[in-house]
């Protein structure tokens, strides 16, 4: 039977999908808002919306690794997924009396659960998976993130367009009940560690899963790997939409199409990357998604130098111009290359990882990305309000990106 099938993997990647189809839907419907309802400072605002759904991954993950290494995972994330319901009717309420204050708290509250799921959610692939299995996994849970970024995204804008509360109402409430259901389904997995005591002191456990990834050289490699991908990838969804709007000359359906081309080449690249790993966890390609990811980063930044200030135009007007086809293919490149960059990276660390610590390492690795995202977001937020431009900014990531590459290059692991 196919592992997408099967009964210790199909819950889990039905739960995660719908709960990535939910974080998404409200992170785009919210960008619409603020990019097209006249909203001062949308730029920076919207930069900041990511870093509010990474927020609390500082100090929500360790407690998610230790209910992970402590409990039952199947158990924890039913509860969790239950609560979201709660959640997903909070995002209504905002939506409906158009309150960005509620939105980002809806927003933050989706980033606090997911903070909590993060360890579980990978930390459970290896209590059902055999180790030659991972990479596919990873990459099945990857690629289905990547759909449900793409769906959500595409239901986002369109529940936008539609300027009615109840086509936004339906699917984040429906979502939000599907992932619990489909969490109820997941096989049991007993207790990781069950003498573990749970830290009412979330900084000092922190601390201590921090200290733990460190002494492994392995796993501190991977996880810094990791934490550049998460950090490339927010500030290119978070400049995207404003680039494609003001320079390229793209309407919210435009946006929507762009969004929709860079998700669904993620999950090409995330199923490429499983295609070349056959089972096993090959580094090299996360190298080359690295040089990859570098390179269309930069060239998007200087094909878009210098231009002038655009007039929105629909996806065929856009994508016929010279300048619109030539950013497509820089966005399904970078893309592309993320894919190949982060598979094998996180199989490597979760097949690393001894099982009675596994959660609590993926939760150390989700606080180190959550570091590298937030200030990220913050750093590009504060450059745009210092009037860097964003071609500049893609310049920028492009030539650290490829700095990166080098470095991978010189302490990749060899074993």
């Amino acid at each position: 039977m196919p592992l997408i099938l099967s009964r210790r993997f199909a819950p889990l990647f039905a739960c995660q999908f719908f709960a990535a189809f939910n974080d998404n839907f409200l992170k785009t419907a919210l960008v619409f808002v603020i990019l097209f309802g006249g909203t001062a400072d949308a730029e920076a605002l919207i930069t900041t919306a990511g870093a509010v759904f990474i927020a609390p991954y500082f100090f929500l993950s360790a407690l998610g690794g230790e209910w992970a290494d402590r409990y039952d995972k199947a158990r924890v994330a039913q509860r969790i997924k239950f609560v979201e319901i709660f959640v997903a009717a909070l995002a209504v309420a905002g939506y409906a009396s158009g309150s960005l204050p509620v939105l980002f708290a809806a927003l933050f509250g989706f980033g606090a659960l997911g903070a909590l799921f993060g360890p579980l959610k990978y930390g459970i692939l290896p209590d059902h998976l055999e180790r030659e299995q991972l990479p596919g996994g990873n990459a099945l849970v990857e690629g289905a993130t990547f759909v449900a970024i793409l769906t959500g995204t595409i239901a986002g804008g369109l529940a936008f367009r539609t300027g009615a509360v109840w086509p936004f109402a339906v699917l984040v409430m429906g979502f939000g009940i599907a992932s619990w259901a489909a969490a109820l389904l997941i096989p049991p997995t007993g207790e990781g560690a069950p003498a573990l005591k749970v830290s009412a002191n979330i900084v000092a456990s922190t601390a201590a899963m921090i200290r733990h990834l460190r002494a492994d050289h392995r796993l501190w490699w991977g996880a810094l790997v990791t934490s550049w991908f998460w950090l490339v990838g927010i500030v290119v969804l978070s400049l995207l939409p404003p680039l494609i709007k003001s320079l390229i000359g793209g309407d919210e359906d435009t946006v929507t199409a762009y969004l929709a081309l860079f998700t669904v080449a993620v999950g090409a690249g995330s199923g490429l990357a499983a295609a070349i790993a056959r089972g096993r966890i090959v580094l090299r390609t996360t190298l080359v998604g690295a040089v990859l990811l570098g390179s269309f980063a930069f060239d998007i930044g200087f094909a878009t130098l210098g231009a002038p200030t655009a007039v929105p135009q629909g996806p065929a007007a856009v994508f016929s111009s010279a300048l619109g086809l030539r950013a497509a293919i820089d966005f399904i490149g970078l893309a592309i290359g993320g894919g190949l960059f982060i598979v094998p990276a996180f199989a490597a660390v979760q097949a690393w990882s001894s099982p009675d610590y596994r959660a609590r390492n993926v939760a150390a690795v989700n606080v180190l990305n959550a570091a590298f995202m937030t200030g990220g977001t913050v750093l590009v937020a504060l450059l745009q309000k210092g009037g860097a431009a964003m071609p500049v900014l893609f310049l920028g990531l492009g030539v650290a990106t490829l700095i990166v590459a080098l470095a991978i290059w010189k302490t990749m692991p060899r074993s």
